[in-house]
């Protein structure tokens, strides 16, 4: 009987596939496929900034500026309201249904003077109101000027600036330059799919969704944090062993973590969707639209991106420095190399929990595949 036999536990044929994930004994193959994920990413970010180019962001007004006029009104359509503020003289018009019942419209009426500007929103609430079925008091306006709109855009743009800046200066510092990069990029890619989504389904871009895509960026950036965490601790452990490449050890670390970032995402997913399906639609919440709105499309791309490409890309990286390409060669021509072998898997799984994640310094697969190297040169 080998080495490698004694060591594949009974555990591996008793677990189910639930069970192996979260103990973490599966073997996907995250960086052997690197090319479908990137492939599919890329696809996605070209389609979005191809809406971009083409129809450009539905900006609210806080971003352009321009004036804005809500009411709750369920007995009537976005076509009615349409024409009711057309003919009230109000110019391009911009009509949408916000939940179930309240009805918003924008419109840019700056160029006016103050007087013109005030007997056209009397216009608009009277004819509001009367679309509605409601009186002129239960529609609310507001108005923001160019050079706020401007100051705003700038504002936001500065914040995403620094959050980027400080997220590299950190990783580079805790973890290393190469891992910075990988997060940077993971990041970017959350932010191109986010902005690509608002842009082809004609989403309104408001504040609130400024601050939704800042909470998402750090969300991608906690849950890659911990992939790269487990992977530092085994650079430290397995990968001294000198028998499994830095790809499959970047693999041994992603299976080993899977469990934990699918319960990461399923926490911070499902409140949203409580927020959107119920709070906003149900309940009329429709302020928490936006904001959610966002943070369901970010999360669900920083989950993605935390998993299927920030760790291979770094596994990419890292594979091109001498002694990790040195090493990959050395274990090809020994015919070691595997991406993750059911029993590496298991006893791996075997010295953590789904919920810990320990260093696996005097890990028993660096232990088990030594005595099989040390078996093979006796023969």
């Amino acid at each position: 009987m080998s080495n490698t036999d004694t060591f594949a536990p009974a555990e591996e044929h008793h677990y189910g596939p639930i069970g192996r994930l979260y103990h973490g004994l599966t073997k996907v193959d995250f960086v052997g496929r690197r090319k479908i994920w990137f492939s599919v990413s890329l696809a996605i970010i070209v389609i979005g900034l191809g809406s971009l180019g083409i129809r450009g962001f539905n900006l609210g007004i806080d971003f352009k500026g321009g004036s804005s006029w809500e009411v709750q009104a369920p007995n009537t359509t976005i076509a009615k309201m349409t024409t009711a503020v057309k003919n009230a003289g109000l110019p391009d018009p911009s009509v949408e249904k916000l939940g179930s019942k309240t009805y918003q419209i924008t419109a840019d009426i700056n160029s006016l003077n103050s007087t013109q500007q005030l007997n056209l929103t009397n216009k608009v609430v009277n004819v509001m109101a009367k679309a509605a079925g409601t009186s002129p008091d239960q529609v609310s306006t507001s108005s923001v000027g160019p050079t706020w709109g401007g100051q705003i855009t700038d504002k936001a743009l500065e914040a995403l600036i620094i959050f980027f800046i400080a997220v590299v200066a950190y990783i580079s510092i805790r973890f290393e330059p190469k891992m910075a990069v990988a997060a940077f990029v993971a990041m970017i890619h959350d932010l191109l799919v986010t902005v690509g989504v608002y842009s082809l389904f004609g989403l309104q871009i408001t504040p609130d969704t400024v601050i939704a895509i800042l909470t998402i960026l750090g969300y991608s950036l906690y849950d890659t944090v911990v992939v790269f965490d487990r992977v530092r601790d085994n650079t430290n452990g397995v990968l001294k062993g000198g028998d499994l490449t830095y790809s499959e050890m970047v693999n041994l670390s992603m299976n080993q973590t899977l469990a934990r970032s699918i319960n990461t995402s399923l926490v911070a997913i499902m409140p949203v969707l409580a927020v959107l399906l119920i709070g906003a639609d149900l309940l009329g919440a429709t302020t928490l639209q936006s904001y959610g709105l966002a943070l369901f499309v970010g999360l669900m791309s920083g989950a993605y991106s935390s998993i299927f490409i920030a760790s291979p890309l770094l596994a990419w990286m890292k594979e091109r420095e001498p002694r990790y390409h040195d090493l990959a060669a050395r274990v090809t021509v020994r015919g070691d190399r595997r991406v993750l072998t059911a029993t590496s898997a298991a006893v791996a799984g075997a010295q953590m929990t789904s919920t810990s994640v320990r260093p696996l310094r005097t890990s028993a697969v660096t232990g088990t595949i030594q005595a099989r190297a040390r078996k093979q040169k006796r023969r």
